[in-house]
């Protein structure tokens, strides 16, 4: 891993009028839009109890000359999947000069291709599943020979494990890749860890604590992180200080050798070695009541008011991040 990486420093705003007039960016056309509808309804509230002139903007159903014409001068992202969290967005932002919340361009980028996710960090030695790309049903095939059972299948560039399967059976195999070839025209195809999921948060250059997530589905997927009441959390997931300090240390790594900035959420599997595993990055995690990143926040005295604030505070550039206000200066 890369020591030489700075660290993020919080810009603090104290006045809200210094935000200017504000879009929380939420449903959007993608996959996910009905948790991101959730997550920007709960952002809006949160900053108009804190004196935020913020609006509610949905790209679904309004043009961008919409937006331009509203006047806005900064965007909290609450986009979740396609066109929201995978840079799209972020560009057209960048082109019109209007600083937005999280991570720039490649950042976000990088961090929903779980394919290109995984070669960043084989090369900066940070451990991840052993996996495979898929294209085709040979691909799979070769892939359940090589990697075994179970196996994880996703498509690349989804999140909320959408069109995500567990296979158990050998039988399972091409019904997966077809679901997970319905999102994405590659397929990641992962060895499943048989252990412990763990998440941390990151919120202006620090990792807030790990939460344990224990649920009675197959793994954690939609209706576990969503609707079911039944998944457990921990938080903080680790009983020990030194194992807490290792999950938040490779967490900023793996989020800083995406290029990420501000806030997002790394996930983990940890199996019966005890070696936590990076499964991905994510740039705009949920803020739903189920959510994990305000879980951390409350743990470490952060309400939820109080974090929508401070995800608002990273439009501003920092001292560390190389970076122009509005994400990455590209």
């Amino acid at each position: 891993m890369s020591e030489f990486l700075q660290r993020e420093q919080r810009v603090e705003i104290s006045d809200a009028a210094l935000f200017g007039k504000v879009a929380v960016m939420l449903g959007g056309t993608s996959s996910e839009r009905e948790v991101s509808l959730q997550t920007g309804k709960a952002v809006l509230d949160a900053l108009l109890s804190r004196g935020v002139n913020a609006h509610g903007f949905d790209p679904a159903g309004r043009s961008m000359a919409d937006f331009i014409a509203a006047g806005f001068d900064r965007v909290w992202i609450a986009l979740h999947g396609a066109g929201g969290e995978d840079g799209t967005l972020q560009g057209a932002l960048e082109w019109l000069g209007i600083p937005y919340t999280g991570s720039g361009v490649m950042g976000s980028a990088l961090a929903m291709d779980k394919i290109n996710s995984k070669r960043v960090f084989a090369g900066a030695e940070i451990v991840t599943p052993e996996y495979r790309i898929l294209r085709s049903r040979q691909d799979a095939a070769l892939a359940l020979e090589q990697l075994g059972l179970p196996l994880i299948m996703k498509p690349s560039g989804q999140g909320s494990s959408v069109g995500m399967s567990k296979i158990f059976e050998p039988e399972e195999l091409f019904p997966s890749l077809e679901l997970a070839l319905q999102y994405d025209s590659h397929v990641l195809a992962e060895r499943c860890i048989v252990g412990d999921e763990f998440t941390v948060a990151i919120l202006q250059g620090e990792a807030l604590p790990t939460i344990r997530i224990r649920t009675p589905r197959v793994f954690y997927d939609y209706r576990a992180k969503y609707e079911s009441d039944k998944t457990e959390y921990f938080c903080p997931g680790t009983e020990d200080e030194e194992a807490e300090a290792e999950y938040r240390r490779i967490a900023l790594a793996a989020f800083t050798e995406l290029g990420c900035r501000g806030w997002g959420r790394v996930d983990f599997m940890t199996g019966a070695d005890g070696q936590p595993q990076v499964l991905e990055v994510n740039t705009v995690p949920g803020m739903t009541s189920h959510s994990l990143v305000p879980m951390a926040a409350r743990q470490s005295g952060i309400d939820f008011a109080e974090l929508c604030w401070r995800i608002l505070e990273t439009s501003f550039p920092t001292e560390n991040s190389g970076q122009e206000e509005g994400g990455d200066g590209a």
